[in-house]
């Protein structure tokens, strides 16, 4: 067994998120260009996990939520790491790619990954590896994705939801990750680090628009992605954070499961992740809490008014009781609905 990371306070050399510009011009015209034609961004912050050794795909099938075990060669599923009570340790995506697994989660994250990883790696022949310093990660989002990929002199190949391409680009080699969500174009490039500012350069060149964090955190509000320590946190059940892309029910034994099955098997949880339009003008804070008949049913935690053509909108993601689903609440004085995520007329062209 090895756990090896070439940091000890799990820095590594991949930009940090306050590196890439809040903005370029408008976030009005960042924000269309990722729903009506193309952006492309740097991803900062992320962290890969690289696992080798004869038993890593049954030790990690042990470890997570979704099924590693059955994963096909250049595909990956998104799960969850929990507790032996339950409780969200963290969120990642395993990729199966033939010699090794990868995993791709936060750099905010390997603190509690990688000492809980170490912990459960006994007699097993696993070995996990910090390589995020090997990679640099650039996004490219908008239906208009794929032209502009094939127009920096990018042949990407139909891909399933995330599935990767290993490609050469201009005599470098580069995995290109189709996003989670089909019906929204968006891929991830992974590239050496000193090659990717002449990667975005070129699909600026080919007519992708620079877009910066403030637009990109817009984006992930509307398309009701929560993000691990703000929207998912270590005292969220699995099932109240209406992830089901991150379970699966019929794979065996791994740490947790317990838990998750109890729920499954005694019905929903009482609350749920979930989206809220407010008829206020103000974005509520995080933390705010949602009250229905002068009661607190809920909470926010995460907020945006979102530029849409019939005018900017209010909107907010956080959980909330699972009977008041499309039902009126209160958040801070203001009129607000229960929406289902994603909200769909925001992200229209």
């Amino acid at each position: 067994m090895s756990l090896t990371s070439p940091h000890n306070d799990v820095s590594v050399s991949a930009p940090a998120p306050e590196t890439w510009p809040a903005q370029f011009g408008k976030v009005t015209d960042e924000f269309a260009a990722l729903k009506s034609t193309c952006g492309v961004y740097d991803v900062a912050g992320r962290a890969k996990i690289k696992l080798t050794g004869s038993d890593r795909t049954r030790w990690l099938n042990g470890m997570v939520t979704n099924n590693v075990r059955d994963l096909a060669p250049g595909h990956g599923v998104y799960a969850f790491l929990l507790s032996p009570q339950g409780h969200i340790l963290g969120d990642l995506t395993a990729f199966e790619r033939g010699d090794h697994l990868l995993l791709n989660t936060e750099q905010l994250q390997l603190a509690k990954l990688l000492p809980t990883f170490d912990h459960y790696i006994i007699m097993d022949d696993v070995e996990v590896r910090d390589v995020s310093d090997q990679f640099a990660t650039v996004g490219v989002t908008g239906p208009h994705s794929e032209a502009l990929l094939k127009a920096a002199g990018i042949e990407v190949p139909a891909l399933e939801p995330l599935e990767i391409a290993d490609l050469i680009w201009q005599q470098v080699s580069i995995s290109v990750v189709r996003g989670a969500y089909e019906q929204y174009p968006s891929y991830s490039i992974w590239i050496v680090p000193e090659q990717a500012a002449t990667l975005r350069q070129s699909l600026v060149s080919a007519g992708a628009v620079p877009v910066g964090r403030n637009a990109l955190e817009l984006y992930r509000i509307a398309l009701g992605v929560p993000r691990y320590g703000q929207d998912i946190r270590e005292r969220d059940l699995p099932q109240e954070t209406e992830q089901a892309r991150a379970l699966h029910f019929s794979k065996g034994c791994y740490v947790g499961q317990e838990i998750v099955e109890r729920i499954r098997s005694r019905g929903n949880v009482h609350r749920k992740f979930t989206g809220f339009t407010v008829a206020g003008e103000a974005a509520p804070t995080l933390g705010t809490k949602i009250q229905a008949q002068g009661k607190d049913v809920g909470e926010i935690t995460s907020s945006a008014t979102i530029p849409s053509p019939a005018g900017d909108r209010v909107v907010a993601l956080g959980y909330v009781r699972r009977e008041l689903a499309g039902k009126e609440v209160d958040i801070a004085g203001s009129r607000a609905t229960v929406t289902e995520l994603p909200f769909a007329d925001l992200l229209q062209r």
